[in-house]
């Protein structure tokens, strides 16, 4: 089931294009990461999905059906850090937040403390929690209403790497408690470890979209070693079906198509043209390999 559906949307500021015919589909459950370079429209296209901006052209469905009031009550929003009032506590913001979003019952904030893990804080000033905590109230206020799917723009911006922990493993267990969670980040290998789908943006428009495994696998990069990595270099560049190939320190790289990194037969190729190999082995590619090859000029 699809709890998303973005079709042909364009937004354009003037003679600036910020999304240019954006289209790809969110599946109920899944982390769904959007990434791109800054200025390629991530979160325009956001605000529009969230009724915030207006598209010129192009639509959105939420649960198969146009947007609509009652439908923004089941998703939980993190544009931007709440304002909260440094001296009140938890509690007190998140019942502030309560009433002017109108969203939740005055019960629901406790169990959205509960969520993000701040219920034993509760009562401690604002002022007091780390950066990481803070972040985490900002997430327990979108949960109120109980919204069964989040959308969250760059939740771990300004963290440091124990805050950006907290902040991966809190969006795991909350997918797992069955929020679906859209997730706009620049932080590649963070949305490696979480997302279940990407798709990937620049200047507005959408380069590749799918399951992570699928946007990482576009072909098989290969590692060798040899005591001459030049003459590696040169005989490598002979062997069938290499899709690319390059040097990175004292290796040589080579990309394959998936599925065709054979490394007794890759050993023997080498061995026959004079080649004694040091070093074999399949890389698993990242999705920030694969990001810089999509967005490079």
């Amino acid at each position: 089931m699809k709890v998303l559906e973005i079709n042909n949307i364009h937004k354009s500021y003037g003679a600036t294009k910020a999304l240019n015919g954006i289209s790809f589909s969110v599946p109920k459950g899944s982390i769904f990461g959007i990434l791109g370079p800054n200025g390629s429209g991530k979160t325009t296209l956001l605000s529009i999905i969230l009724d915030v901006l207006k598209a010129n052209s192009g639509t959105f469905n939420w649960f198969s059906e146009a947007s609509s009031e009652v439908q923004r009550q089941c998703i939980g929003t993190l544009l931007e850090t709440p304002n909260f009032y440094h001296y009140l506590s938890a509690t007190n913001n998140l019942e502030i937040t309560r009433q002017i979003s109108g969203r939740g019952k005055k019960g629901e904030i406790d169990i959205a403390l509960q969520k993000v893990k701040l219920f034993d804080r509760r009562n401690s000033k604002f002022s007091t929690y780390s950066l990481g905590m803070k972040q985490r109230l900002a997430i327990g206020a979108a949960l109120l209403g109980s919204p069964s799917i989040l959308v969250l723009d760059e939740p771990t911006n300004g963290l440091d790497p124990v805050g950006i922990a907290e902040i991966r493993e809190l969006i795991l267990e909350l997918n797992a408690k069955g929020h679906t969670i859209i997730v706009a980040s620049h932080l590649l290998d963070e949305v490696e470890k979480i997302c279940t789908h990407v798709a990937i943006m620049k200047f507005g428009k959408l380069l590749t979209c799918g399951p992570v495994a699928e946007v990482m696998s576009n072909d098989d990069l290969v590692e060798l070693g040899a005591e001459n990595s030049e003459v590696l270099l040169f005989v490598m560049g002979k062997y069938l079906g290499v899709l690319n190939i390059r040097t990175e320190k004292n290796l040589v790289v080579i990309g394959l198509p998936k599925g065709a990194a054979d490394l007794e037969e890759i050993n023997s190729f080498c061995f026959n043209s004079g080649i004694v190999l040091n070093h074999l082995y399949v890389r698993k590619q990242k999705l920030e390999t694969r990001f810089f090859e999509l967005t490079q000029n």
